[in-house]
């Protein structure tokens, strides 16, 4: 797997876990972080799975996500992870407020895409998109990332206050690995 943030290894891994494919992170191998040059979580989502193909010659699922706000233009889009200059989620989520106060359109969308690549071969390209809106504060302990601040429709809580396996059932990333893992099931049957 294409990433070193173990909330995304735990997610990932229980939402492929039927595949009968053993996730090991990236950095288990000595494979450091791609440079997500990306324009698009998409872009960003193979540049990343085929540097992890290519240095390990194993195949490398790799995903980008992101939170994409309408009032801020779609901001922070492919910049999620280092919107507040790398200082990580604490320093994200902060941000974020200050940039949506007096905001009353408060739309927003996290995104997906998951990539499934081989070495040397094409890729397999899956996505998803969760709609809510943002808080004016963090509610919840779980999750990672904006789940503080991003508010499930229909159930009146954050996505940090949602337990793992409806969070998984819902989200973005839920969305986009079990269209991967259906994809990666025609491939190999």
């Amino acid at each position: 797997m294409a990433t070193g943030n173990p909330g995304k290894i735990r997610e990932i891994a229980r939402l492929l876990e039927g595949l009968g494919i053993e996730i090991v992170a990236q950095s288990e191998f000595g494979v450091s972080d791609a440079d997500e040059t990306g324009a698009s979580f998409a872009e960003n989502s193979l540049i990343k799975a085929r540097h992890a193909a290519e240095a390990t010659g194993l195949p490398a699922i790799a995903d980008d996500s992101g939170l994409s706000v309408d009032a801020l233009g779609g901001a922070p889009g492919v910049y999620s992870a280092r919107y507040a200059g790398g200082a990580g989620d604490e320093a994200n989520n902060d941000k974020l407020l200050a940039e949506m106060n007096g905001i009353e359109d408060r739309g927003a969308a996290f995104h997906c895409v998951a990539t499934y690549v081989e070495p040397g071969g094409e890729a397999l390209v899956a996505a998803g998109e969760w709609r809510g809106t943002i808080l004016h504060e963090r509610r919840g302990e779980g999750g990672f990332g904006y789940d503080p601040l991003f508010l499930v429709p229909g159930c009146g809580c954050s996505s940090a206050e949602l337990p793992a396996e409806e969070k998984n059932a819902r989200s973005h990333r839920g969305q986009a690995f079990r269209k991967l893992a259906a994809l990666i099931e025609r491939k190999f049957g």
